[in-house]
């Protein structure tokens, strides 16, 4: 199977005045999963739809492989995709949907036989070929509609929110689906989608997409762990990053100052050299630690809920300036709404944001 890079340069799109996307840049590699993430309107489907030729773009250019696609017609492009609907034709047997597209192109029967066959032992579909969609599924349906993407042996296959019709279980089931098939062809894959534990558990990197701008392209490892800026570190995370207003300060030592609490900010990378200035302290619930009072970095707050989850609770709380935040603990925890706990802020888990600009300090 034949795999190609992506490589999009100033790529311009827009729709009458509007500016959807203005001097995008962006690199796939052969082989590599890349996850489109952001919420609605941000451009991913844009950029997935103008990757397959299907709108007209302003500016820049699109290349796949070593070729100019920029103005190729979505068959000429080596590509193929699956949409949000499984577009399945209902009359048709599962069988004969997965070779409709080869039999269009006068492959030749033996080779079809020979792609349908592998495609669907792959996604566990042999037992259902002489079905009709109706008799199926929607997660079966979803497995035919990427099994007729695969029997295609394109360079890049692109996914438009694949899963975002089923639900958790579902869901859930074909994002280990995807995985596997990622890992067996090694193919090139571009997935646009809005769930972040998609984005994190598929991809090799993820661009988080806000207002037609890559605002972060990493590793999920390094997104979820250094947000580049506030709008990542917020949309990244479940539950969802604290955030906490104060100031840097250089009093006694570098801290952060929220009301009457201190946070010591030794041990905390800066990207850029401190300043005394307003800034925004985030951290991820599963970080904060409950400690003894007498400890020297204790933090006092009041329990105002615990949210029981299952393996773990979520215990949400307030600082004495009134800012509420969140934190992990065990399932067996004892903390009531009214208590007051001694909490612990290690500096090596903070992403600090500039107060202005929400930019990772």
């Amino acid at each position: 199977m034949q795999r190609s890079n992506v490589d999009i340069t100033n790529l311009q799109i827009g729709f009458g005045g509007l500016k959807v996307l203005e001097n995008l840049n962006l690199h796939v590699d052969a082989s590599e999963f890349l996850v489109l993430l952001g919420p609605s309107g941000c451009g991913k489907s844009t950029l997935l739809n103008a990757i397959a030729g299907l709108i007209d773009v302003k500016g820049g250019e699109i290349r796949i492989g070593d070729r100019d696609v920029t103005w190729a017609e979505p068959k000429d492009r080596g590509i193929a995709m699956v949409f949000q609907s499984y577009a399945l034709y209902p009359r048709m047997s599962v069988r004969k949907n997965l070779s409709f597209g080869l039999k269009v192109a006068r492959t030749p029967q033996d080779e079809i036989d020979s792609r349908v066959g592998e495609a669907a032992k792959m996604l566990r579909l042999t037992e259902l070929l002489d079905r009709r969609p109706s008799e199926l599924s929607g997660g079966q349906r979803q497995r035919v509609a990427i099994g007729r993407a695969l029997v295609r042996h394109a360079g890049v296959y692109l996914f438009d929110e694949p899963l975002s019709n089923l639900d958790a279980q579902l869901r859930a089931e074909l994002r280990v689906e995807i995985k596997r098939l990622h890992a067996r062809l090694g193919a090139t894959m571009i997935y646009v989608t809005h769930d972040q534990i998609e984005a994190l558990t598929l991809a090799d990197r993820i661009a988080v997409m806000q207002g037609g701008v890559i605002q972060q392209l990493d590793t999920p490892k390094k997104i979820y762990r250094e947000p580049a800026n506030r709008f990542v570190a917020s949309f990244v995370g479940s539950p969802a990053m604290n955030f906490i207003r104060g100031r840097i300060a250089r009093d006694g030592g570098l801290a952060f100052i929220a009301g009457d609490a201190r946070f010591d900010l030794n041990g905390y990378a800066f990207r850029t050299p401190p300043s005394d200035a307003p800034a925004v302290l985030g951290i991820r619930p599963e970080h904060i630690e409950v400690i003894g009072s007498d400890h020297p970095s204790a933090v006092p707050a009041r329990v105002e809920m615990v949210e029981p989850m299952g393996a773990d609770a979520l215990i949400w709380c307030r600082l004495a300036d009134g800012t509420a935040f969140s934190f992990r603990s065990d399932a067996d925890a004892q903390a009531r709404a009214g208590d007051t706990l001694a909490l612990r802020f290690p500096a090596e888990a903070f992403s600090l944001f500039d107060d202005q600009s929400g930019q990772r300090l």
